[in-house]
């Protein structure tokens, strides 16, 4: 029996027998746990934008849905619970596209909802209807239209329960406005929250690991983000330190061992042979922990298909010619590290433990430098002097987060996030909103390129509205810096990459937030002090000397084994 009652049936049996469907779809919400929706209001979601009203949740009004994503994407890879987004249907919903691929890839959880126009024009050509569910099926996990108000329970407790689980995601939801401006039983009410709990691993396998590890001389560790997702970083710092094994973090996993531990190896993730990668080639056996192939390929680091792999996750490995594995330990992470230890040996000191002591004496190389405009390393090395060990930095995609990948020392996990799967420019000023909102003890830097940065720069008018007290700081070279990087090693020459900027201060004070312009390196660390205790949006111009990308490049290409 079809209980849907039209918007004609009168107020009293509203009132008496009826609730509204998209007051069940915000009650559902609220069952899961959401604090916030980021979005950008439009004539089809109007129904859930007014049943928000007397909802406990915040509706964030973004800029533009692609800001509206990016702040729900960085949302739930910081937190771990699903962030939510919503757009109107058409040009508002393909400008959730971005970062909703960049969330699925990089596999932050999320919610992203629509609107849409009635069920009865979706038959034929219509004013900016798209098959929205089509659309995102390839960038999202789940993907599903609701076509009558009776599904809604079971539509969103599944979504949720698809996007929080692992390997996490995105879940599209497309919600007509016929159907969201219906009526529904009272007696319509959220599911009950349930989640699988990861079974641990077959003892047998975690004795076969044990064994392997045993058996090696120069083991090495890859630890990848589903450490961070899985909560098993303090396990994976005991498991290297019970059995001595050096731990090399993808860029998505910095932080998961404290870059000051003496067994960290650094990141690895640059296709060129950087110092740790050495590591993998004198390592006779690697552990793989949560790591996610999209994070760094094994063809980089296995290009002879020869290397011995153990693979330690929730989730069995994905089927490549580079990783064909020794065994396979496929459980909770945490308690599968905890049970191989138990019945694995410690390893002896081979030449990969004297790599914590190069790349730590190579991020304190400029430490002191006073060059200008400044050094990349320079200004990777100022930022850590200006925040706290738990203190968030948010980077954008461009030549600056191929510094902060290879030299930012975080100390703490989910600390430098970095969009490395989909890699998409202009996510850390929306990022750096959402790490505030989900953690507003701690500062918040968004580190943009200047390309970057003007892409979601009206988010601005979001950080501000909300109180917000956060940093960007601006790597300014008025070109396509990583680009240019590219194109100067392959041919040598560069085309197509400039660019004119607009004065960042006076943008800045444009919108009411605070300015500062770098005139020399000695002032970028107390400018970043005074920035962050600012209390409001503050705005760096830093001048970046992107000489030193080539510098780079040809250091890499002679660099011989430092082991």
């Amino acid at each position: 029996m079809n209980m849907l009652v039209t918007q004609e049936v009168s107020q009293v049996a509203v009132n008496n027998n009826y609730t509204k469907a998209s007051d069940v779809f915000v009650k559902c919400l609220e069952n899961e746990g959401v604090q916030y929706i980021f979005g950008v209001p439009g004539e089809e979601n109007i129904d859930l934008l007014d049943s928000l009203i007397d909802s406990p949740i915040e509706f964030v009004t973004t800029r533009h849905e692609q800001g509206a994503a990016f702040i729900a994407d960085v949302f739930g890879r910081l937190t771990g619970k699903a962030g939510v987004c919503l757009s109107t249907l058409g040009p508002g919903a393909t400008n959730l596209m971005t970062g909703v691929a960049d969330a699925n890839m990089d596999r932050a959880p999320l919610i992203a909802i629509a609107g849409q126009g009635s069920t009865d024009r979706m038959h034929k050509e219509s004013h900016q209807i798209l098959d929205l569910v089509n659309l995102f099926k390839p960038i999202s996990k789940y993907s599903t239209q609701l076509r009558v108000p009776e599904i809604i329970p079971e539509v969103l407790r599944k979504a949720f329960k698809i996007a929080e689980a692992e390997k996490p995601g995105c879940s599209f939801i497309d919600f007509p406005e016929n159907v969201a401006g219906s009526f529904l039983p009272k007696s319509a009410v959220p599911l009950k929250k349930q989640s699988a709990t990861p079974p641990a691993a077959p003892q047998h396998k975690c004795e076969q690991a044990a064994a392997i590890i045993a058996s090696a001389k120069a083991p090495i560790i890859m630890a990848g983000n589903g450490v961070i997702r899985g909560k098993a970083s303090d396990a994976l710092v005991e498991f290297a330190e019970t059995l001595n094994i050096p731990v090399a973090t993808t860029f998505m996993a910095k932080g998961v061992i404290p870059a000051r531990h003496p067994l960290s190896t650094g990141a690895i993730g640059l296709q060129a042979h950087d110092y740790v990668s050495f590591g993998f080639d004198e390592a006779d056996l690697v552990i793989c922990i949560g790591v996610d192939m999209v994070e760094y390929h094994p063809r980089l680091w296995n290009p002879k298909c020869d290397q011995r792999i153990v693979h330690i996750d929730v989730c069995a490995a994905e089927v490549d010619q580079h990783y064909i594995l020794e065994a396979g330990v496929v459980g909770d992470i945490a308690s599968s590290l905890k049970r191989v230890v138990n019945y694995a040996e410690v390893c002896g000191d081979s030449k990969l433990h004297q790599l914590h002591r190069i790349v730590d004496a190579e991020y304190n190389e400029f430490k002191g430098d006073v060059g200008f405009p400044v050094k990349p390393q320079k200004i990777i090395s100022d930022i850590r002097q200006a925040l706290d060990d738990e203190d968030i930095l948010i980077s954008d995609v461009g030549a600056h987060k191929m510094w902060i990948a290879r030299l930012y020392q975080a100390q703490s996990p989910n600390t430098c996030i970095i969009s490395n799967g989909f890699a998409s420019m202009g996510i850390a000023l929306p990022g750096v909103i959402a790490a505030k909102l989900a953690y507003p003890d701690r500062k918040a830097i968004a580190v943009c390129g200047d390309a970057g940065f003007m892409m979601n720069n009206q988010e601005i008018d979001t950080a501000l509205r909300l109180n917000l007290d956060v940093v960007i700081l601006i790597f300014n070279d008025s070109k396509y810096g990583l680009i240019e990087w590219h194109q100067m090693r392959h041919f040598n020459r560069s085309t197509s990459i400039d660019f004119v900027n607009p004065d960042f201060v006076k943008f800045a004070e444009s919108f009411g937030a605070k300015g500062y312009r770098v005139e020399s390196t000695e002032q970028l660390l107390p400018i970043l002090d005074e920035a962050l205790n600012d209390g409001t949006v503050s705005i760096i111009d830093c001048p970046v000397d992107y000489s030193e990308n080539m510098k780079l490049t040809q250091k890499l290409a002679n660099l011989a084994s430092p082991i």
